[in-house]
């Protein structure tokens, strides 16, 4: 329910915020940012109908006055039950909104829910439908958006709804809320910052990286410099040059690094992947990829063989052999860029980019740095972006994959819902028991499921599907399993490579993500999402290929039905049935993400 049905001489027209009108030369990762009201712009106060009691919370006009500055829709999206209880009208309620515009200035729309718990409606938080319709009310999509709230339900809705989620706690919200939380923040002013740093993160004049014609920037001599400065309309390079990037991982960390890739390739007149056999497949599926390099590396992988000089002659041969021009070192966070930097140097490679919190010497000329917790793609982007390439025009910044073959012909028809139990890391995937239960909880409710699994993982698929499921264990390849998950009508999968497929095509996916890193980083990325598990769990942030610790608590206590209403949550029916419009389906809420709070 919008505002302005509550009071229609005061209408808004909706307002389209593509970012065409602002001065960036990056891509655009949010239009607009939508705000819990009470707890997040104002003191919570339950139920309340009286203007008089509003007290915006610390620091939030000016935070606010800084997101409409960069050009940024606001809307507010609130549930207010008091209106079904009757513990106000809808004209008290009007007089509250004006006063909160009065002290914290205008917002570009309001959206409100009505209904009380029991209601049944698709837009109460933690339902999407309030950011559905803000969205379009914005004239922008979810995946632009950005919601700030205070409590778990703020964050359910965002992730359902495929917006991004910063959860601001205050009392109120649960110690497991937080966790939960793709983002936290200390307060809506730091919030807004971080914001404003992941929008400008992407952009190559935010590190002062005018994107020249590689000659001429080669001639400028950047070694080291990460100034700042604007990049000049004339200044867009040419296309031309090699460009060597490197992502030496498994599939899932190459399908994340994507964006990062395809900003190069935008610019770049050949581009030269190094990846290591456990993401080779994945690098064959990317946009962008000229040719492919294969080649471990032992800094990287997690089961290394010793050093052999002769091995790295060899690489440093072939290395030198594509004749880059510069190259573009993609790392995860507790990687070093610096082994494969100094090949590089000796390969004869004259510019060379990383992330990197060590001191790197001379082996370096972009020498990036990005803070904790940064999504993997937008890290990748952001380095990008510090090397002087962003995304084409007319790309978004999302993960994509070149178009995808048939699927197996046992997989059916379009609509089915993919199990993916199996993980290459133990600890981040699902219980055999567990995943059992699921299909027969799903199959029972009319959903049809296609279970899938590599060529190891046949007897896990197979005792999984049992009788009631299609099971596809071991007879696809990546890029056959690309092909089954593009036509799912959703995804139920772990923390691996399947969920950032389902990204790549825009499939709603239930994330059951063990929290051994952390979701906002690793978790998918821009597409609908539910996250089920304790993500208070022992093993949280210990990076652990292999459960710690005895019975997989993470995951286990995780019930079937949960997963069942999930895939109610995010507007998924059984049989391919059309979802109802906003993206909701009733107000069941995975106990990972419930909430508290004053009734709102």
């Amino acid at each position: 329910m919008r505002q302005d049905q509550v009071e229609p001489d005061q209408r808004r027209s909706a307002r389209v915020c593509a970012g065409a009108d602002r001065a960036a030369s990056g891509p655009v990762l949010f239009d607009a940012v939508l705000l819990d009201r009470d707890g997040t712009l104002v003191e919570d106060v339950p139920y309340n109908g009286d203007p008089e009691k509003v007290r915006p919370m610390p620091g939030t006009r000016a935070a606010l006055d800084r997101l409409r500055a960069a050009g940024l829709k606001l809307a507010v999206v609130t549930n207010q039950s008091g209106l079904a209880r009757g513990c106000f009208g809808e004209a008290q309620m009007r007089a509250v909104h004006a006063r909160v515009e009065e002290l914290l200035g205008r917002f570009d729309a309001w959206l409100v829910c009505p209904h009380d718990d029991g209601d049944g409606c698709g837009c109460r938080k933690p339902a999407p439908g309030l950011v559905h319709a803000a969205a379009r009310e914005l004239g922008t999509v979810p995946s632009r958006c950005v919601l700030v709230g205070d409590i778990g339900r703020d964050m359910t809705a965002a992730l359902a709804a495929g917006a991004a989620g910063i959860l601001v706690p205050t009392p109120v919200t649960r110690p497991q809320e937080v966790a939960a939380a793709p983002q936290v923040a200390a307060d809506l002013p730091a919030a807004v910052a971080e914001i404003l740093r992941r929008q400008t993160a992407l952009d190559p004049a935010t590190y002062g990286q005018p994107a020249l014609d590689p000659a001429i920037r080669g001639r400028a001599g950047t070694r080291g410099w990460t100034g700042t400065g604007t990049v000049p309309p004339g200044d867009r390079r040419e296309r031309g040059g090699t460009v060597l990037v490197v992502r030496s991982d498994s599939a899932g960390d190459v399908l994340v690094t994507g964006p990062g890739i395809r900003a190069v390739a935008a610019t770049a007149g050949r581009v030269v992947m190094l990846c290591g056999p456990r993401g080779r497949a994945a690098a064959e599926l990317l946009p962008g990829v000229d040719e492919i390099v294969e080649h471990p590396l032992p800094w990287i992988d997690p089961t290394p063989d010793p050093v052999d000089p002769a091995d790295m002659a060899t690489l440093t041969d072939r290395l030198a052999a594509v004749g880059a021009d510069e190259a573009v070192i993609f790392t995860s966070f507790h990687q070093s860029a610096l082994p494969l930097a100094l090949l590089l140097r000796l390969a004869g490679v004259g510019r060379i980019s990383a992330i990197s919190d060590d001191y790197p010497g001379a082996l370096l000329d972009v020498r990036h740095r990005v803070p904790a917790g940064v999504p993997e793609p937008e890290r990748a982007l952001s380095l990008a972006a510090a090397a002087g390439y962003t995304l084409a025009h007319h790309d978004e910044p999302a993960l994509r994959l070149r178009p995808a073959p048939e699927p197996p012909p046992g997989a059916g028809e379009p609509g089915y819902v993919v199990l993916h139990p199996g993980s290459a890391a133990q600890a981040r995937g699902c219980p055999p028991e567990l995943a059992a239960r699921i299909v027969r909880t799903l199959t029972s409710a009319g959903y049809r499921v296609v279970v899938t699994g590599g060529p190891g993982e046949r007897e896990l698929t197979a005792q999984v599907a049992g009788d009631d499921a299609v099971d596809l264990g071991g007879r696809t390849g990546l890029a056959e399993l690309a092909a089954t998950v593009a036509r799912a009508g959703a995804v139920v999968v772990g923390n691996t490579g399947p969920a950032h497929l389902a990204a790549a095509h825009g499939v709603p996916v239930v994330s059951l993500f063990a929290p051994t890193v952390p979701f906002g980083q690793w978790g998918p990325w821009r597409v609908p999402t539910v996250r089920l598990g304790d993500a208070e769990a022992p093993c949280r942030d210990t990076r652990a290929a292999r459960c710690p610790v005895p019975g997989h608590p993470c995951l286990s206590g995780v019930g079937a039905g949960q997963v069942l209403d999930a895939l109610r949550l995010l507007g998924v029916a059984p049989a391919a049935l059309p979802a109802r419009d906003g993206g909701g389906a009733g107000d069941r809420v995975p106990a990972a993400a419930s909430t508290g709070g004053s009734g709102r």
